[in-house]
C-alpha cells in the first residue's frame, strides 16, 4: 500500500492504493462518519486480485484537510469523488461505500452514471434513514454544543459511536484513530460541520429507481444506529439490488467482519 496526498479545488485530499492493475475495473472505497480510510484495511486485504483499489480520507476526516468552510454535503463529497477519480485517471469505478461513503455512493450512480460500474453498500444511511443520535446531536448546534472544547465535543461522539462495534475493545481503538482529528483545538469546527450536514433532505430526493448499475447492500444486523430494514428499503428501491445480513457485526461491519464485506464486493465484482 502506498499513500499519497491530491491537491484539489484548494484542498489535500489522502488516499491509498492497493491491489494490482488487472483486468478487473478500479474499486473506490468511501468511508462514513466519523471514520477515515483506515476502515477499510482489513478489507482491503481480503479483496480479490486484479483490481486497482483505491481508498479516500474524505474532506474532513483522517489525514485530509479539514474542511475551513468548504460544504460536506453529500454531494459536495461526492463532487471530490469525481474529482480524485480525474486526477488518478481513473474513468469509471465499483463504488464502496459505508454509511455517509454509501450515500456519497448512490449520488454518483445517479449523477454520474458513467463513472460508476458498481455499487456496494455497506450499513449505508439512505432515504429518510440517518442515525438518530446524530441528528439530536446536530439540532444541539446553535446552542451548547458551540461553546464545547473540542476534547469533549469529540468524547460526545466517541460515547454516541461504541455501540457501534461488535468487539468494544477494538471499537474503542478504532475510535482512537477515527476522532484523533477532532480532538485538536481546530478539530472542534470540522466535526460541528460534520454533524451539522448530517440531514436527510439529500437522500431522501433521490429518486434510487434510476440507479441502474449492479447493486450489493451489505448490513451488519446488529446495527444499533441504522435499522436492516433501512437496507432492505434500498434493496427495494434499486432495481436487482442484493442484500445480506451479516448477523455478528454491527455498524462498523467493515471492521467487526471484514471477510464477509470483501467477499461480498467480490462476488459485486464477479457479476
Amino acid at each position: 500500500m502506498r499513500g499519497e496526498f491530491l491537491d484539489l479545488s484548494g484542498h489535500r485530499l489522502y488516499y491509498y492504493a492497493a491491489g494490482t492493475r488487472g483486468a478487473g475495473e478500479p474499486v473506490i472505497f468511501l468511508h462514513g462518519f466519523p471514520t477515515s480510510s483506515h476502515l477499510w484495511g482489513d478489507v482491503v486485504r481480503q479483496m480479490p486480485v486484479g483490481h486497482r483499489l483505491i481508498v479516500l480520507d474524505q474532506l474532513g476526516y483522517g489525514r485530509s484537510d479539514r474542511p475551513d468552510g468548504a460544504a460536506v454535503t453529500v454531494s459536495a463529497h461526492a463532487r471530490r469523488v469525481l474529482e480524485v477519480l480525474d486526477a488518478l485517471n481513473v474513468p469509471e469505478a465499483c463504488v464502496v461505500g459505508h454509511d455517509l461513503g454509501g450515500a456519497v455512493g448512490q449520488w454518483l450512480a445517479l449523477h454520474a452514471p458513467d463513472r460508476v460500474t458498481r455499487l456496494a453498500l455497506i450499513n449505508s444511511v439512505g432515504l429518510d434513514g440517518w442515525p438518530r443520535w446524530r441528528t439530536r446531536l446536530a439540532r444541539s448546534l446553535p446552542g451548547v454544543a458551540r461553546l464545547l472544547p473540542a476534547p469533549l465535543l469529540a468524547g460526545e461522539a466517541y460515547a454516541g459511536l461504541q455501540s457501534g462495534f461488535a468487539n468494544r475493545d477494538e471499537g474503542r481503538r478504532a475510535l482512537d484513530v477515527f476522532l484523533r482529528p477532532f480532538v485538536q483545538p481546530l478539530g472542534r469546527a470540522a466535526l460541528l460541520a460534520h454533524l451539522d450536514a448530517q440531514r436527510c433532505n439529500e437522500t431522501a430526493a433521490m429518486t434510487l429507481d434510476g440507479i441502474r448499475v449492479p447493486t450489493a447492500i451489505v448490513h451488519g444486523a446488529r446495527d444499533p444506529f441504522l435499522s436492516a430494514s433501512l437496507s432492505r428499503r434500498l434493496q427495494r428501491a434499486i432495481p436487482g439490488a442484493t442484500l445480506e445480513l451479516i448477523a455478528d457485526a454491527s455498524h462498523f461491519s467493515p471492521l467487526d467482519a471484514p471477510e464477509r464485506v470483501a467477499a461480498a464486493v467480490g462476488a459485486l465484482l464477479a457479476r
